[in-house]
């Protein structure tokens, strides 16, 4: 049973926890067991569970995008179907994504992106006192599923806690680190994997990869974008909105976290050229990039504007005349998922997940060629018809992705067969 073996690892399993905090295993619990002791607030406040009633808890670090969505969805659906959810995130998350909105409870743990000794005791004995009781844990997320795993290995010291309880990880992203950062990675994805009973991959390279590291039990677990509300503007005020005197522009979106992985250098390089039409591209999202994207439009007078942060996607996307993604990595890309369900053609790069997601129904391009990315709107652009074309087939392709009541109900199914197997 996994469950044994999680409580029986021996400290050799964990010497590169030591190395990567600097920290023995043995002082990271006793800082974890004393936070159990002297930390009383930030806790979770609910009536207690229904007799019979499911007990899931997720957990999950930091998350402005697809995790956190993701997350208040599957939280949603299982809270209709009867289940009791409780929610593990850091402070903000709930404001942001409105966890407790859909009846789940949300329990403070403040998982941090990198590793710390003293801030993932504390995480750790938070999520002692949020696992207790729980049926099924399921993290989400490298860094939370390790944590859970390190919450779980010492459950039976304390009451409530139960070291058989499941754990199931969920694989949302490929691991793109560098140099020792890459090294460390690598060992906390094969401790994660092997110590989870079932890990999840939002994409078919995630759940192979799994697979190569020893997870006794790998599926695909797809990630279903939530439906969009509304826009508040039709294509012309959108487009007036955005474009001011001159809205017969083309434009050209891009949406999400300016960061390393989504490579939005790559799209300011097409961008020196994407045909006589000067089209606009409108880049919505915040992150550590900003700064040095907005250095290089200025200097380099590129066609691009910098929207920040929209929470107007619907509004955006009706004003699109393409949408582009430029990332080194991508699983099911919500940003695609909305582009294709709203039908405004999608030109990619063509990794990870998204020529599964994808078929036929978009252009996709070699990760890293700029010329191939600008050539591709640039045609997309001077086809009308083929546009129209791409955006009808993006919709009869959204037809067949799972939407979010079968990601529920699948995921139901999960928990049900691994509680009846523990």
């Amino acid at each position: 049973m996994r469950s044994w073996r999680r409580l029986s690892k021996g400290l050799s399993d964990l010497a590169w926890w030591r190395l990567d905090t600097g920290i023995p295993d043995r002082e990271l619990v006793i800082e974890s067991e004393r936070d159990d002791v002297d930390q009383s607030v930030n806790r979770a406040t609910a009536a207690a569970p229904e007799p019979g009633q499911l007990q899931v808890v997720f957990v999950l670090a930091a998350s402005t995008g697809g995790i956190g969505a993701h997350v208040r969805s599957l939280a949603q659906g299982l809270v209709a179907h009867g289940v009791g959810v409780t929610v593990c995130a850091p402070a903000g998350t709930d404001s942001l994504f409105g966890f407790s909105r859909t009846g789940a409870r949300f329990h403070l743990v403040d998982i941090t992106p990198t590793a710390g000794a003293r801030s993932d005791a504390a995480a750790i004995g938070e999520l002692r006192r949020a696992f207790t009781g729980a049926d099924v844990v399921h993290a989400h997320g490298l860094r939370a599923g390790l944590l859970s795993d390190l919450a779980l290995r010492t459950a039976g010291r304390f009451p409530g806690l139960r070291p058989e309880t499941p754990l199931v990880v969920t694989s949302h992203h490929a691991m793109l680190a560098t140099g020792m950062e890459r090294r460390l990675q690598r060992l906390m994805e094969r401790r994660v994997a092997r110590a989870a009973d079932l890990v999840l991959g939002a994409s078919s390279d995630l759940v192979a990869r799994a697979r190569e590291l020893g997870a006794s039990d790998a599926r695909l677990g797809p990630v279903a974008a939530p439906p969009m509300p509304p826009g508040e503007l039709g294509r012309e005020a959108a487009r007036a909105r955005l474009l001011g005197d001159r809205p017969d522009r083309p434009v050209v979106l891009a949406i999400g976290r300016l960061v390393q992985q989504k490579s939005f250098g790559l799209l300011l390089d097409a961008a020196r050229d994407l045909g006589e039409a000067d089209p606009v591209v409108l880049i919505a999202g915040e992150g550590p990039e900003r700064a040095g994207l907005g250095e290089r439009i200025a200097t380099e007078r590129l066609p691009v504007r910098l929207l920040g942060y929209r929470a107007d996607v619907p509004d955006l996307l009706a004003a699109a005349d393409v949408v582009v993604v430029s990332s080194r990595w991508e699983a099911r890309s919500l940003v695609v998922q909305e582009a294709m369900r709203a039908g405004v053609p999608v030109v990619s790069t063509a990794v990870g997940g998204v020529p599964e997601l994808v078929g036929e129904a978009a252009v996709l391009v070699p990760y890293g060629d700029a010329g191939a990315l600008g050539a591709a709107v640039r045609g997309l652009l001077a086809e009308p018809d083929r546009r129209a074309a791409l955006a009808a087939a993006g919709r009869a392709q959204a037809e067949t992705w799972p939407d979010e009541a079968a990601t529920v109900a699948q995921v139901l199914s999960t928990y049900d067969e691994l509680v009846q197997r523990s």
